[in-house]
Protein backbone atom coordinates (compact mmCIF):
# COMPACT_ATOMS: atom_id res chain seq x y z
CA UNK A 1 0.00 0.00 0.00
CA UNK A 2 1.24 3.91 -0.73
CA UNK A 3 1.53 5.70 2.12
CA UNK A 4 0.08 8.51 0.28
CA UNK A 5 -2.96 6.40 -0.31
CA UNK A 6 -3.35 6.80 3.52
CA UNK A 7 -4.73 10.36 2.52
CA UNK A 8 -7.84 8.92 0.74
CA UNK A 9 -8.89 6.70 3.51
CA UNK A 10 -11.06 7.61 6.43
CA UNK A 11 -13.11 4.87 9.44
CA UNK A 12 -15.74 3.74 7.72
CA UNK A 13 -17.47 3.66 10.70
CA UNK A 14 -17.29 7.71 11.62
CA UNK A 15 -15.60 8.77 8.81
CA UNK A 16 -12.20 10.47 11.04
CA UNK A 17 -8.86 10.54 9.83
CA UNK A 18 -6.63 7.91 10.64
CA UNK A 19 -3.92 7.67 11.59
CA UNK A 20 -0.81 5.38 10.55
CA UNK A 21 1.70 3.34 12.29
CA UNK A 22 4.32 0.92 9.87
CA UNK A 23 5.94 -2.12 11.20
CA UNK A 24 7.59 -3.08 7.77
CA UNK A 25 7.89 -1.52 4.29
CA UNK A 26 9.51 -3.17 1.23
CA UNK A 27 12.11 -1.55 -1.01
CA UNK A 28 10.09 0.81 -2.80
CA UNK A 29 8.47 1.90 0.61
CA UNK A 30 5.51 0.46 0.29
CA UNK A 31 3.58 -0.22 3.50
CA UNK A 32 3.35 -3.96 3.71
CA UNK A 33 2.22 -4.17 7.88
CA UNK A 34 1.17 -1.35 9.78
CA UNK A 35 -1.48 0.17 11.59
CA UNK A 36 -4.60 2.17 10.71
CA UNK A 37 -6.16 3.54 14.14
CA UNK A 38 -8.92 5.77 13.86
CA UNK A 39 -9.28 8.41 17.16
CA UNK A 40 -12.67 9.04 16.95
CA UNK A 41 -13.91 5.21 17.68
CA UNK A 42 -11.02 4.13 18.45
CA UNK A 43 -10.81 0.77 16.31
CA UNK A 44 -7.94 0.05 14.59
CA UNK A 45 -7.22 -2.38 11.11
CA UNK A 46 -4.12 -4.07 9.98
CA UNK A 47 -2.17 -3.45 7.01
CA UNK A 48 -1.56 -7.19 5.94
CA UNK A 49 0.62 -7.44 2.92
CA UNK A 50 0.13 -4.24 1.78
CA UNK A 51 -3.70 -4.28 2.27
CA UNK A 52 -5.99 -2.67 4.88
CA UNK A 53 -8.62 -4.59 6.44
CA UNK A 54 -11.37 -2.26 7.40
CA UNK A 55 -14.01 -5.07 7.90
CA UNK A 56 -17.17 -4.22 10.12
CA UNK A 57 -16.86 -5.59 13.35
CA UNK A 58 -19.28 -8.64 13.06
CA UNK A 59 -16.99 -10.08 10.28
CA UNK A 60 -13.40 -9.54 12.01
CA UNK A 61 -11.63 -12.13 13.97
CA UNK A 62 -10.03 -10.17 16.61
CA UNK A 63 -7.94 -12.48 18.45
CA UNK A 64 -6.17 -13.15 14.86
CA UNK A 65 -5.68 -9.20 15.03
CA UNK A 66 -4.51 -9.20 18.85
CA UNK A 67 -1.39 -11.66 17.22
CA UNK A 68 -0.49 -9.77 14.34
CA UNK A 69 0.03 -6.44 16.84
CA UNK A 70 1.93 -8.29 19.56
CA UNK A 71 4.39 -9.71 16.90
CA UNK A 72 5.20 -6.79 15.19
CA UNK A 73 6.53 -5.72 19.12
CA UNK A 74 9.79 -6.23 17.37
CA UNK A 75 9.39 -4.08 14.38
CA UNK A 76 8.81 -0.52 16.81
Amino acid sequence: MKQKTIEKLCCPFDKHDLSLEIFIKDLEGDILKGILHCAGCNRFYPIVHGIPIMTPDEYREFQLEKKLIENNDDYK
